[in-house]
């Protein structure tokens, strides 16, 4: 997901507007996202507008419909329709037919999720068992599968070693201090080290693995 629009924001479009698509489209918009919000019913549309960048009430079921959104040149788009598995399994074809590199489908049972992965979704979310919060800070930062929610306000996840760091080690980051983040440890190849050593300089190759605030992973990760 390495589109964003004319000034480094990401574009989102998010189909659904119920409990979960709302907390989806709310977080997007709060990490500094462009987020198209949309649904089939008005009163829904109208209660994000003003926490979107659009918000757009249309047929989610008409095909022509969803062409004309506009959104060929999106990031992401998440289809969080809800129980009318043919709105879902329409949207994500459109979507991917789009050219939309990345779609994360919403479904409620195994068999929509078979299905829906069928057509063309790259991830599949159970809502019962994710937060829609954490998803939406983790597409934001670009590291979907790596990131695990420890609570409300911290988590742990996999991160790339930036330019600036290579060469340097950890006691010269001291990345507590500077970052407020803490590392539990580096992944380097097949191997992970758990009591890594202080003073080896870090690798383009590393992975550290990392517990922080979201916003800071966020940050750290590209988010902004």
């Amino acid at each position: 997901m390495a589109k964003k629009d004319r000034n480094g924001r990401k574009e989102f479009v998010v189909f659904g507007l119920g409990k979960f698509g709302l907390s989806v489209a709310k977080t997007l918009a709060d990490n500094g996202c462009q987020v198209m919000a949309v649904d089939s019913e008005q009163s829904k549309v109208e209660e994000i507008a003003n926490g979107v960048t659009y918000a757009v009430c249309t047929d989610v079921t008409d095909a022509d419909a969803i062409h004309s959104l506009g959104i060929r040149n999106f990031d992401g788009a998440i289809v969080a329709i809800g129980e009318n598995l043919e709105a879902s399994v329409l949207v994500t074809i459109i979507s991917k037919e789009m050219g939309i590199p990345f779609v994360l489908a919403k479904a409620q049972t195994e068999l929509q999720a078979k299905v829906l992965k069928r057509v063309g979704a790259d991830k599949i979310i159970f809502p019962e068992k994710e937060s829609g919060i954490r998803i939406a800070n983790n597409l934001v930062s670009g590291n979907f599968f790596d990131a695990i929610e420890l609570s409300s306000k911290y988590s742990m996840m996999d991160l790339d070693v930036p330019a600036e760091w290579v060469g340097k080690s950890l006691r010269e980051l001291n990345l507590r201090a500077t970052k407020k983040i803490n590392i539990i440890g580096i992944k380097q190849k097949e191997e992970f080290e758990i009591t890594p050593d202080p003073d080896m300089p870090l690798t383009e190759d590393d992975i550290l693995v990392v517990i922080g605030r979201n916003q800071t992973l966020t940050k750290l990760a590209g988010g902004n």
